[in-house]
């Protein structure tokens, strides 16, 4: 039922009325308060209708954020002192798809116990319904303004430079609110809320995102892009470049850590944040893909901060949640003291090849594969899918986990070796399909 990030699928096929009652009623088992909220999503309202009344009719109160960010929502979990947050979301997905997503008061997504303890009481039917006088209350709020308040006690910008904010038709307004704040002049693309997203896909990738780039590139200035429910932040240089994912990863993380400290990123990681890093002593710390185990690893003590580069960041000093409008504000604290291209220029690229393959049974697909790599390659890591590291480059196949796809992912410092790498890493997918 879970996948790497919450539940989700398309409406009126994995994601229906159903569903969010039955999750609803099983949360109820165990939340006396939930804070609530949705993406723009046209579903979402009927869904979040649906969650909402079967929490109360569990005797849960419930604290109703409407439109609002999902890091807005998974904060207001601790600052209104509820046992839990729920989001009607499919974040990136395009418009079909809707889902949910949980937290923890500590602002942490539902971890993996969490999960299999919710999915055993859906499975099992587990409810504890109250009768007419005791069902839950319904309180309808805004929590922007506590959210804004909260990146802005996280920053100090003493020079606020000018920005291009690409909301994506999402739920990000909470960044024009803060930038604003911070004092930055700013033109917004996108910025009306739309759960079709017409403006662009809303997922912030390089593909999705040229309008911004230009726009960032001839004007001079910082660009920003957040997805649908702005957990998630990407960025184009004053030159008008995209960043890519794995160098945001490592400039965000060179100011959060000092030498000898430790950060928390994914096994698809470019090996140019290592290097990058290991210039300055920081080390990484690999985890399964997903911010959910990202966000796991970044709790323990030893660890500053952790990202994915598809473009979840976590300082776990303010919040274990993704999320976008602060990583937002992190960027121009530091746009405001050097311009983002001479970072960029700083950190080494290596050639990566990424592509997915769309397959039916992801589960006997990925067995597949396992059998082909384990007598073959010598280093090899399935702590996520299956990695192989083979010195000089590594490869990556895994299921997604919100998406019926195959991840292919390979890197080396050399381009001709990154393609040997990538071909031989196809080949054994191919190998492995029905």
């Amino acid at each position: 039922m879970f996948g790497t990030s919450g539940i989700r699928g398309p409406v009126g096929e994995t994601i229906t009325a159903e569903l969010a009652l039955r999750v609803g009623r099983a949360l109820g088992v165990e939340a006396d308060r939930v804070v609530v909220g949705r993406d723009p999503r046209e579903s979402g309202e009927v869904l979040l209708d649906v969650l909402t009344a079967s929490l109360r009719e569990s005797g849960t109160d419930v604290i109703d954020l409407g439109l609002a960010a999902t890091p807005t929502v998974a904060r207001a979990v601790r600052w209104e002192g509820a046992d839990a947050g729920a989001v009607v979301t499919a974040s990136h997905n395009p418009p079909p798809d809707n889902g949910i997503k949980l937290w923890q008061p500590t602002t942490q997504a539902f971890d993996a116990p969490r999960q299999e303890e919710l999915a055993r009481r859906i499975d099992d039917g587990v409810t504890d319904l109250r009768p007419w006088d005791a069902i839950g209350d319904c309180e309808r709020r805004d929590a922007t303004s506590e959210h804004v308040q909260a990146i802005l006690d996280a920053v100090d910008v003493a020079d606020p430079p000018e920005v291009v904010l690409d909301l994506g038709n999402g739920a990000g307004g909470v960044s024009a609110r803060a930038l604003s704040a911070l004092g930055c002049d700013f033109e917004t693309l996108n910025a009306q809320p739309d759960g079709s997203f017409p403006g662009r896909l809303s997922e912030p990738t390089a593909e999705h995102c040229q309008s911004l780039a230009s726009l960032a590139g001839e004007s001079g200035v910082v660009g920003i892009a957040h997805d649908g429910d702005a957990d998630r932040m990407r960025a184009a240089t004053e030159n008008g470049e995209f960043v890519s994912g794995d160098t945001l990863l490592a400039i965000l993380a060179r100011e959060a850590a000092q030498p000898g400290e430790k950060i928390a990123a994914p096994l698809n990681t470019s090996l140019a944040v290592d290097d990058y890093l290991a210039r300055e002593d920081i080390a990484v710390e690999r985890t399964r893909v997903g911010d959910v185990y990202v966000a796991e690893r970044a709790s323990d003590p030893d660890v500053v901060f952790g990202g994915e580069p598809s473009g979840a960041w976590i300082w776990p000093d303010v919040a274990l949640c993704p999320d976008g409008p602060l990583a937002a504000a992190k960027l121009v604290e530091l746009v405001a003291e050097r311009p983002l291209s001479e970072r960029v220029a700083e950190v080494e690229r290596y050639p990566i090849q990424r592509d997915s393959v769309e397959v039916e049974e992801k589960a006997a697909v990925m067995e597949r594969v396992r059998e082909q790599v384990r007598p073959t390659y010598e280093d090899v890591t399935t702590l996520d899918g299956v990695r192989v590291d083979l010195g000089d480059g590594w490869f990556l196949v895994r299921a997604s986990g919100t998406q019926p796809l195959i991840r292919i992912t390979a890197e080396a410092r050399e381009p001709a070796r990154a393609r040997v790498i990538f071909e031989e890493a196809s080949g054994i997918v191919t190998d492995a399909l029905p």
